[in-house]
C-alpha cells in the first residue's frame, strides 16, 4: 500500500469515527423538544388529534379477525395490531380474566360503544375518531368527536368527584412541558377496548400527554383498579395532529344508530 493509500485510509476511518460518535448522543442525554408556548407559558396543545393504531379493538396483540356478520365480508372486520401495554400484557387478578373472556364473547350487543353511551378514559383517546384539545391558563377541555363526549380538566383541583360518571373527574397540573391528569369518579359501566377488557368503580387513570414534535404528542396513560387488577399497569402510544386544511370535528350523534340494539326487541314485529 502507498503511502498516499495509507493517508486516505486513515482518513477515512477518522471521518466514519467521528460521524458515528457525533450521531449518537452520549448516554443520559436526549434533545427536548421545544414545545410552542400558550399564553402563559406552557407547552401548547390546541388541536385536533387522533391515535392511528388498533387500540380500541384491543390494548394487547390481537390477530385479525372476522367481522360481526359473513354477510359484510372484510367490511368491519378486527385489524391486527400491536400491544400498547407495557409489558404486553394485562395483569388481571386471578378468576378476573373470565370475565374479559365473557365480555368478548358478547362485544357485538354488550359494548357499551356499541351503544352510543360515553367512551370513558382512557378508551376516549384511542377511539378511530378525532378528539380536540381547547387549552386556557386555568382549565383544558377535551372534546371527542364520538358521541359527543366531552371532559373538563381542571388545573386547580376543585375537590372530590360530585358523583361518580362516565369519563371521571379530571384534575390536571404541569410537569415541566407534560401534562398530568388525575381522573377519578368513574362508574364501572365503561370498557378500555372491544375486546371486553373492563374495570371497576375503583378505577384510577393517571394520563400524560407530552409534545414530541410540532404534530406528534406522547400519550402515557397508568391505570390502577384493586378489585381488577394484580397491580398498576401502564399503555403509551404516539397522537397525531390534524394538519388538513380546515381541519376541525364533525358532528357525530351516533344514539340513532345504536337504537335498533338498544329498544329493538320493544318491537311488537322485528325489523328484518
Amino acid at each position: 500500500m502507498t503511502s498516499r493509500m495509507r493517508a486516505g485510509s486513515m482518513l477515512l476511518v477518522s471521518a466514519c469515527t467521528y460521524f458515528a460518535i457525533t450521531a449518537v448522543p452520549a448516554s443520559g442525554q436526549s434533545a427536548a423538544y421545544p414545545a410552542p408556548r400558550a399564553a402563559d407559558g406552557k407547552p401548547d396543545l390546541n388541536g385536533i388529534w387522533q391515535a392511528l393504531n388498533a387500540a380500541d379493538w384491543s390494548l394487547e396483540a390481537h390477530a385479525a379477525g372476522p367481522g360481526t356478520t359473513a354477510v359484510l365480508g372484510a367490511l368491519y372486520s378486527t385489524p391486527p395490531g400491536q400491544s400498547v401495554v407495557e409489558g404486553g400484557e394485562i395483569p388481571y387478578l386471578p378468576g378476573a380474566r373470565a370475565k374479559q373472556q365473557q365480555n368478548f364473547a358478547k362485544r357485538q350487543t354488550d359494548d357499551p360503544a356499541a351503544k352510543c353511551f360515553m367512551p370513558g378514559v382512557p378508551r376516549a383517546t384511542y377511539m378511530p375518531y378525532p378528539f380536540q384539545i381547547v387549552q386556557s391558563a386555568h382549565s383544558l377541555m377535551f372534546i371527542y368527536q364520538f358521541a359527543d363526549a366531552v371532559r373538563t380538566i381542571y388545573l386547580k383541583d376543585p375537590g372530590p368527584a360530585p358523583v361518580d360518571s362516565w369519563m371521571g373527574w379530571s384534575v390536571g397540573h404541569w410537569e415541566g412541558d407534560t401534562l398530568v391528569i388525575d381522573v377519578t369518579g368513574f362508574n364501572d359501566q365503561t370498557w378500555f377496548d372491544r375486546a371486553g377488557d373492563y374495570h371497576s368503580e375503583a378505577l384510577h387513570v393517571v394520563e400524560r400527554f407530552t409534545p414530541r414534535s410540532p404534530d406528534t404528542l406522547l400519550y402515557e396513560a397508568t391505570i390502577d383498579d384493586k378489585n381488577v387488577f394484580s397491580r398498576p399497569w401502564k399503555i403509551s402510544m404516539p397522537l397525531y395532529r390534524h394538519v388538513e386544511k380546515d381541519a376541525r370535528l364533525l358532528e357525530f350523534k351516533c344514539i340513532e344508530f345504536s337504537e335498533e340494539l338498544l329498544y329493538g326487541h320493544l318491537r311488537k314485529k322485528s325489523v328484518p
